[in-house]
């Protein structure tokens, strides 16, 4: 089931924390929803659940409008402070969402005995919910936010609180479900956006500022092609000098004196892998590494989000 918003926009008083934002999500993608805090991710996902109201424009989820209070029923939410009842034992909890999601009373017991398998909870499944760790508070979460079995999937910090494991577990979890589901994934690893998220949407100040895979937003960001170099039977600042001296050159950092390491970075749309390279014959260098430095996500959004 396909999302589409239009020109949304949302008020708190002067502030505006979504700006006339557009995009849409298609059925069977996940998308990394980025952005600083206070950037409008949460405001946009509450917006989409129908939690709240817009001021402006509209999501229509399957060519419904969300204002219709037809769409929560497709929709399986976690929020990002996860509200959930201390007092009552996992199964039990499990068995309240299901009811008030309108499940047939007769399903209900195999879509809890499904969700504490996919979520993990076997061995938590009779505990009071407060005795939780917040890492199976955390999947206790999810699992309600999957126990109707929605068409869409909307996650505000789902990994909040899982330790290295259980993290994996639950990026390959969300990308199984993503086959066949829309899903809207808010997240500051950013690792796991690029390990589980097909698209990735950077929102700043309420507006996008970045749409595309990870691979297009590097593409985009480079520009300035980065070496790290090695040159071996030569004086560091000999080579330093001669490095600075070619003219697809921008800037040159010595890394490491010591062992004749230096980061060559080019100017703006040109590359100096063969000049480096030439150089390095021309003067009877051992040319030992010349590794490219990819531009890292994380790079790429503070260059996006830090103004």
């Amino acid at each position: 089931m396909d999302i589409k918003i239009q020109h949304l926009t949302k008020n708190y008083g002067v502030q505006k924390a979504v700006d006339n934002i557009s995009f849409e999500v298609k059925t069977g993608e996940i998308l990394g929803f980025l952005g600083p805090n206070g950037a409008g991710k949460t405001t946009t996902m509450k917006i989409i659940t129908g939690y709240i109201e817009s001021n402006g424009g509209d999501v229509t989820i399957g060519g419904q409008s969300v204002r219709s209070g037809k769409t929560k029923k497709y929709i399986g939410y976690l929020p990002e402070h996860n509200p959930l009842y201390h007092e009552m034992p996992v199964i039990d909890y499990l068995g309240f969402c299901a009811s008030i999601q309108g499940i047939n009373k007769t399903a209900i017991p195999g879509r809890i005995h499904e969700m504490v398998r996919v979520c993990g909870l076997n061995d938590e499944k009779h505990k009071k919910i407060g005795e939780l760790s917040k890492g199976y508070r955390q999947r206790v979460g999810l699992a309600q936010a999957m126990i109707h079995d929605p068409e869409i999937l909307i996650l505000d910090e789902p990994t909040t609180g899982l330790d290295p494991n259980q993290i994996v577990e639950i990026r390959e979890l969300i990308k199984n479900i993503g086959k066949e589901k829309t899903v809207i994934l808010s997240t500051h690893i950013l690792p796991e956006v690029e390990a589980t998220c097909d698209r990735i949407l950077i929102i700043n100040k309420g507006k996008i500022v970045a749409d595309g895979t990870a691979a297009t937003l590097r593409k985009q960001a480079q520009g300035k092609q980065v070496l790290n170099v090695k040159i071996e039977d030569a004086d560091v600042n000999t080579v330093f000098e001669k490095l600075k001296s070619l003219p697809t050159v921008a800037m040159v950092d010595i890394l490491d004196a010591a062992n004749n390491r230096f980061e060559v970075q080019s100017i703006q749309d040109a590359v100096s892998n063969k000049e480096v390279f030439r150089l390095c014959v021309k003067n009877n260098w051992s040319l030992t590494e010349m590794i490219p430095f990819e531009t890292r996500l994380e790079d790429i959004f503070r260059d996006l989000t830090l103004n």
